[in-house]
């Protein structure tokens, strides 16, 4: 099924910027464009951004009023940090006594080295009273004549306090500079790494409110009335609005829209996706069916930004072979685009004619041990890709597939200088390649503690069959290319979900605080545009840190509505069975709602107590959340309450790290509302009731409950 309905997906690249159109039903991908990124023009890349979006809607035949959603990830924010172009900031800060020794040791945050030899442009003024307005309206004057393009108000406790903050917005509201206050870009304790997350955010907040307004006027004047989204370094998207007060949410957000392709698009449960490019691989872990997030390091500190936890490697496909002593040694870092090297796999087999071995030093500082091909074509690099294709490893249809046999030819003589055949060759150099991506990725899985059993390999951009499919077999992990792998980031941007989350430092935070705290994130992605009824809000408390966190996610009207594929009971049935490692035979029903279905199975082991493995399965087939043992139980919504008491009581644990609440999640609706955050029984059962409020008393209701060690 198919409407006239789309959703387009936009990534600005440092090189190109790619554009797709899914359709909005059946998410099938409609069309692909690629145009140069507009770097140089007078309207920035926006300009690219409107270019490609005229040319997808030419291509798939659509009319802007067709576009059901619009979003794009851009590299701008990161770009700007990286090349050292921000604006001068104008910190404010504010106390009297102590709190102004704190707040006047800010103005070292001048000190921050955006690239070698330049620093964060940064004046500093102080304010005793933030209540005194000729006060603040002096300060804000100082800073204007020493060159702030942007203004940040910062005092000691704001996130407690925070009409201190506002009082000096409000007084330098008058100097028309872009504004914000530090408690608005986060609400964790920390005056100095609070502030220093509000400073950086306010360098780039000129530049990307300049380039919203463009996309936004653009894509407006193009006839779409859909809300432009953005995309965030979290795996989500956000509305234009929320992006024009927090640009620095966009931040790293090149890698998050890979993954989130990934993980909507290929449905990944438990996993890691690698996104290759020529140079580099982006490696980032899915567990239980979420991006792994974390305190992102930003100018070489860490910030209090939520970005996905990225770890990047320098191997892609365009990787270059080392040799010496008669074997290989090593590829990578140098790849054959910074070498300005075309691949020998590429080359037609008349170019390779006469073809010898060299080696070079790609770059001055580069060592001399990189093999080429001198051949009657010209000079060719040995690359992964090269490597891939001689061993078959490139599937059909992919972005790097090429000629086999010219693949061979291309690595033919390297082979016989290095006393052996092609395809031992190839694989020795794909060995050296993978093995840097593989201590990582073991070093992901240990620290995410992803089921082996259960993960996947998914690759994901242009030079994805360079490094997955031979990682997967030499690990013995299932692996895959996902579909569409060279636009799997501009796929993510178009199915990304709205996202937002809200941290709180609480000490000894109770039951109607969380609450609070899971209200405020709730109401947050509605605002942007999540249908109310498919949010999912999942809520973490750290005792240790007395931090409330609160993530939610929700997906627009339209994408909530329209699914592509229904399963039926058969093939949920074969996923459940495929994912628990057993026979379809094995596994039984244990519990179900309308959206989801619990299956389990029962490993018994010797001298051993006995496991209950359980996986929930969507509508769709998919694999949405996997327990290694759990006690499941059906229930209703007028009954939950006291259901949970007592499992709850049953399941709590103690010992010396103290009381340990199980994890809880609770199958209702479409959702699974996942408590396990919570280690306390009764914020526990708290959250559990507020889920179940506003629900008919004869609404089914699955729990799924999990002891903690």
């Amino acid at each position: 099924m198919t409407t006239h309905r789309i959703r387009v997906g936009i990534d600005v690249g440092g090189t190109f910027t790619d554009a797709v159109a899914v359709d909005a039903t059946s998410l099938e991908l409609l069309g692909q464009v690629k145009v140069p990124t507009s770097h140089h023009h007078e309207d920035g890349v926006a300009h690219g951004i409107v270019e490609a979006l005229g040319r997808l809607l030419e291509e798939t035949g659509r009319a802007p009023e067709d576009v059901a959603f619009l979003a794009h990830g851009t590299t701008q924010a990161t770009n700007a940090l990286l090349e050292g172009d921000v604006a001068t900031v104008g910190l404010i800060g504010i106390g009297t006594g102590p709190s102004a020794f704190l707040t006047r040791r800010l103005g070292a945050l001048g000190k921050l080295e955006l690239t070698p030899g330049k620093r964060l442009p940064l004046a500093y003024a102080h304010v005793a009273d933030p209540g005194d307005r000729a006060a603040v309206q002096r300060a804000a004057d100082a800073l204007v004549q020493d060159g702030a393009e942007v203004l940040v108000a910062s005092e000691p406790f704001s996130v407690d306090r925070p009409e201190g903050e506002e009082a000096v917005r409000e007084a330098a509201r008058g100097h028309g500079l872009p504004m914000t206050a530090a408690h608005e870009i986060t609400s964790l304790y920390g005056l100095h790494k609070r502030t220093r997350t509000a400073v950086v955010n306010a360098a780039i907040l000129p530049r990307m409110l300049a380039t919203a307004d463009l996309v936004d006027a653009s894509i407006t004047k193009a006839g779409v009335t859909s809300p432009l989204m953005v995309m965030r370094c979290d795996g989500g998207v956000m509305s234009l609005d929320e992006m024009r007060r927090r640009p620095l949410l966009t931040v790293l957000s090149g890698p998050a829209a890979g993954v989130a392709g990934a993980l909507m698009q290929e449905r990944i449960s438990e996993g890691v996706f690698l996104e290759t490019g020529g140079t580099s691989t982006d490696i980032s872990v899915v567990r239980r069916g979420k991006v792994a997030v974390q305190h992102a390091t930003i100018l070489g500190k860490k910030s209090y930004l939520n970005a996905l936890d990225v770890r990047t490697v320098g191997v892609g496909g365009g990787s270059m072979v080392r040799i010496g002593g008669g074997k290989v040694t090593g590829v990578g870092p140098r790849s054959a685009h910074i070498a300005g090297l075309p691949y020998a796999c590429f080359a037609t087999a008349d170019d390779l004619r006469d073809a010898t071995v060299a080696t070079i030093r790609p770059m001055a500082d580069d060592p001399a041990d990189y093999a080429v091909l001198d051949a009657a074509g010209g000079r060719f690099a040995i690359t992964m890709t090269c490597a891939a294709n001689a061993l078959g490893r490139v599937p059909e249809g992919d972005f790097a597939r090429c000629d086999r046999d010219v693949a061979r030819a291309a690595i033919a003589p390297l082979a016989a200088q290095l006393g052996t055949d092609v395809d031992d060759a190839a694989a020795k150099i794909l060995d050296a390649g993978t093995a840097q991506v593989r201590t990582v990725v073991d070093a992901m899985v240990r620290d995410y503690r992803l089921d082996k059993d259960t993960a996947v390999l998914v690759g994901g951009g242009g030079g994805a069959a360079s490094v997955t499919p031979h990682l997967a077999a030499v690990s013995g992990v299932e692996g895959r290319i996902a579909k569409h792998s060279e636009v799997i980031s501009p796929i993510g941007v178009a199915l990304a979900l709205v996202r937002e989350q809200i941290e709180r430092i609480i000490p000894g935070a109770g039951q109607e605080q969380i609450l609070g705290v899971r209200a405020e994130a709730e109401a947050a992605v509605v605002a942007q545009g999540a249908a109310a009824e498919g949010v999912e809000v999942e809520v973490t408390v750290d005792p240790q840190t007395s931090t409330v966190r609160a993530v939610a996610t929700g997906a627009t009207e339209l994408r909530t509505q329209d699914r592509a594929h229904r399963a039926d009971d058969d093939e949920r049935l074969r996923t459940a069975a495929a994912s628990l490692k057993t026979d379809a035979s094995a596994v039984e029903v244990l519990a179900g709602t309308p959206a989801h279905t619990v299956y389990g199975t029962e490993l018994r082991r010797r001298m051993r107590a006995t496991r209950r493995p359980v996986r929930i399965v969507d509508a769709d087939g998919v694999v949405r959340l996997h327990v290694a043992d759990a006690h499941v139980e059906s229930t209703t919504v007028a009954d939950a309450p006291s259901v949970l008491a007592r499992l709850v009581k049953e399941k709590t644990s103690y010992g010396d790290g103290g009381v340990r609440a199980p994890a809880v999640r609770l199958l209702l609706g479409s959702r699974i509302a996942d408590l396990s955050g919570v280690l306390e029984p009764e914020p526990l059962l708290a959250l559990a009731r507020g889920e179940l409020r506003a629900r008919l008393g004869s609404e089914p209701v699955v729990a799924v409950v999990e002891v903690r060690s």
